[in-house]
């Protein structure tokens, strides 16, 4: 009902004689809704009843009258809905589960003086209405079929089942709901992502059951169900932070409700899986709410208005009265308009009233005020210009912005506070025209001299941008392993003799090219002249070697040597075989601010001699260092984009220049990427693998490739060696409380 209140009549008592005529509409219509109201029947019992070949019927008791409903069928999900207007359900239960075959469930509902029946089925089946004078009656299935005995279970208001008359005269009972349906545990948690889970275990899976929002909670209402006294209490969870505040379980008679307060804006979910009944309630984020706004932007209170050439003026009153809000309208508001609006919200309702006659309104606190769109535009101009003369005339004060993070010199010529160039920026309406500003950089201070509200404008401005920027910590580990293995094997032999020549001594070496001495003769490997003289022989063993074709580092060896008859063969095999593994880590380790570049490096500068043109010389220097260069930016979400460039170089080879003097080579290793990865997450950005593989023979032509003989002239080198570099980082956003400290 709307009821124009005696405050909202006050007006001038020419306006009020013109309302005269409507308010008599208004309140004629109102009787006349009361009235509808008194005699609005009454839906005041229900019956089931099951027949033969898959049929049943449902039989609803009117207090008064019965209503002819408006009834239609749905296929997908198989259903049918009759429509009783001007009727009001007065059932103790709204859903009502049915056990015939082809049947699920019966939901009554009410609201607003209709009422609303609703038979789920299975399948899609035909039906058919029959009107008594207080009764109806409605036939689900094959109405061809014959009806012979059949039973009927009618419900009470306390829920049991009694035995009424059949349709044929004979006499049945079917119990509809029972007392055996009991909770058996009440339980909360909380999910991963933010959503608060209460959990309902129930005796019998087929339990009643209806959930609804009813303002900030969400009520389970369990039909029929018995609630232990160990149940019947209230959960405090406020604590774990979900937008379920508490959890209390109550029992109301024959029915339990669970009620579910909540805080902020939510959404829920119901299901049920075997004896268990879930509710799902979880917070919405800032682009859910949006979403959700964006489809629907009224957000009042629903209300009908049905009134045919009705004045403008005094639907605004019936609004204004509706959400006791002070309404205040322009003369020029006037004219009729018909309207028929059902369940709408009210500030629908009053946008769809104002563009149909060319108005607008502007709300401030409480206060309603409607114009014609034309008139608010222009008084609104009329503001902005009275606004610009009090600017111009008020005086001039001086004032001092002291700057704590940013630097005040970046900022005034950010914001061009002093419109430099005479061109109109982005930001030139910071200050008047009668406005100046200067920078102490030795203070950090900005002085401005300007009207007093450009001031608070530019403070307000400053308090939200000069802000201490997030730090970033990045932490890099480059790693370089290397492995080696090496084996050699080689071997070394040679004969040597001595005999008598005439009357001394000669030596006598059987090898390549080396020569024995004695004195100051000389034999060849094959044999030579000699001096003949007095004295003794001196033969020396090492350069009696055929081959020198041994390991250069011996780790071990065999040696086997033969003297007999003044002649001496001497071999020897040597071998080496070695594996090295050595890992280098590096570490460099730099804090820095939110898109800010930072460079740490560590190395030595190579000095190195380079040719001028002049001929004349010079030093000149090259890096060979360890260098991390990064510059972060923290996303919305405190995730962190990097631009990368990590070096790690080491000095090389020293080959010579066209100038004629010397530069270094510098063994590079370098990344340079830009990544996407998580607060305090590892990121690897890439490794290289190198692998390096020699074999080296040297042997003495023709003799060392005879087959097994050559070994004896010949020495094998094998050398392998891997390389493998990773490199790792590990950004981390600095808290505010770690910086303080």
């Amino acid at each position: 009902m709307l009821n124009v209140g005696e405050a909202g009549m006050k007006v001038t008592r020419r306006v009020a004689r013109s309302m005269a005529s409507s308010i008599k509409t208004v309140v004629g219509i109102g009787v006349l809704m009361q009235a509808a109201w008194i005699q609005a029947a009454t839906i005041e019992d229900i019956s089931f009843a099951a027949l033969p070949g898959d049929q049943f019927e449902i039989k609803l008791e009117f207090g008064g009258q019965a209503v002819e409903p408006k009834g239609y069928a749905v296929d997908s999900p198989a259903r049918i809905v009759l429509d009783f207007e001007g009727t009001d359900s007065a059932l103790a239960e709204k859903k009502y589960p049915l056990a015939f075959d082809n049947a699920q469930s019966t939901v009554v509902l009410s609201a607003e003086g209709r009422t609303r029946m609703i038979v789920n089925l299975k399948t899609s089946v035909p039906y058919e209405v029959t009107m008594g004078a207080n009764s109806l009656t409605l036939l689900v299935g094959n109405s061809s079929a014959s009806t012979s005995v059949g039973s009927v279970g009618k419900a009470n208001s306390q829920g049991v089942a009694k035995s009424v008359p059949a349709v044929n005269g004979t006499t049945g009972t079917v119990e509809i709901a029972q007392n055996r349906n009991s909770i058996e545990d009440v339980d909360f948690s909380r999910g991963e992502k933010g959503e608060g889970t209460v959990s309902i275990a129930l005796a019998n899976a087929n339990t009643p059951i209806d959930i609804s929002r009813e303002g900030s909670a969400v009520v389970v209402s369990f039909y029929h169900t018995a609630l232990p006294e160990a149940f019947d209490r209230k959960l405090d969870v406020i604590d774990f932070a979900t937008p379920i505040k508490s959890v209390d379980t109550r029992s109301d008679g024959t029915m339990t409700k669970v009620t579910i307060e909540s805080l902020g804006e939510y959404d829920y979910l119901g299901y049920q899986a075997d004896n268990l009944y879930v509710v799902s309630v979880k917070p919405l984020t800032k682009e859910e709410l949006a979403d959700q706004q964006s489809k629907f932007e009224f957000t009042g209170e629903k209300l009908s208005l049905n009134f045919q050439d009705i004045e403008v003026r005094s639907v605004l009153q019936l609004i204004a009265d509706f959400t006791e809000l002070n309404l205040v309208a322009s003369d020029t508001v006037r004219g009729s308009i018909t309207l028929r609006l059902e369940n709408v919200p009210w500030d629908q309702a009053l946008d769809i009233i104002l563009k149909a006659k060319g108005l607008d309104k502007r709300q401030q606190g409480n206060v309603l005020m409607v114009a014609p769109a034309v008139e608010i535009a222009e008084q609104e101009r009329l503001q902005v210009e009275a606004n610009k003369q009090l600017v111009e005339l008020a005086p001039l004060v001086t004032d001092y912005v002291r700057i704590r993070y940013a630097d005040a010199r970046e900022l005034y010529d950010l914001f061009d506070v002093n419109q430099s160039g005479g061109g109109e920026t982005a930001t030139s309406s910071l200050l008047s025209t009668r406005g100046s500003a200067i920078v102490d950089e030795r203070t950090n201070t900005i002085i401005l001299t300007d009207v007093q509200q450009k001031i608070d404008d530019f403070r307000r401005l400053i308090k939200e941008i000069d802000i201490p920027i997030r730090q970033v910590e990045i932490d890099a580990r480059i790693v370089v392993a290397t492995t080696d293995f090496r084996k050699e094997i080689g071997m070394r032999w040679g004969i040597a003799g001595v005999r008598n020549v005439g009357g001394g001594d000669t030596q006598a070496s059987f090898v390549g090219n080396r020569t024995g001495q004695r004195g100051e003769g000389v034999w060849d490997a094959f044999g030579g002249q000699g001096d003949q003289g007095e004295g003794n022989s001196n033969l020396n063993l090492i350069d009696t070697l055929a081959t020198d074709l041994g390991a250069s580092t011996r780790f071990g060896s065999l040696s086997l040597g033969l003297l007999k008859d003044n002649t001496m063969i001497d071999w020897e095999i040597s071998a080496m075989e070695s594996d090295g593994f050595g890992e280098i880590i590096s570490q460099p380790k730099v804090m820095t601010g939110d898109k800010q570049e930072a460079i740490i490096k560590s190395g030595v500068e190579i000095p190195y001699q380079t040719g001028t043109s002049s001929g004349e010389t010079q030093i000149e220097f090259r890096d060979a260092v360890l260098q991390l260069k990064v510059t972060p930016q923290i996303t919305p979400d405190n995730r962190i984009i990097m631009d990368l460039v990590i070096n790690q170089d080491r000095i090389g080879q020293i080959v010579p220049t066209a100038q004629g003097g010397a530069e270094p080579t510098i063994d590079t290793t370098e990344v340079r990427t830009q990544a996407l990865v998580g607060d305090g997450q590892t990121l690897v950005l890439g490794g290289i693998f190198q692998m390096e593989e020699q074999k080296v023979i040297e042997k003495v032509p023709l003799l060392g490739d005879i087959p097994y003989l050559g070994r004896l002239f010949r020495n094998t080198l094998t050398d392998t060696s891997k390389k493998e570099i990773l490199i790792f980082v590990t950004p981390r956003i600095v808290s505010d409380p770690l910086l303080d400290q």
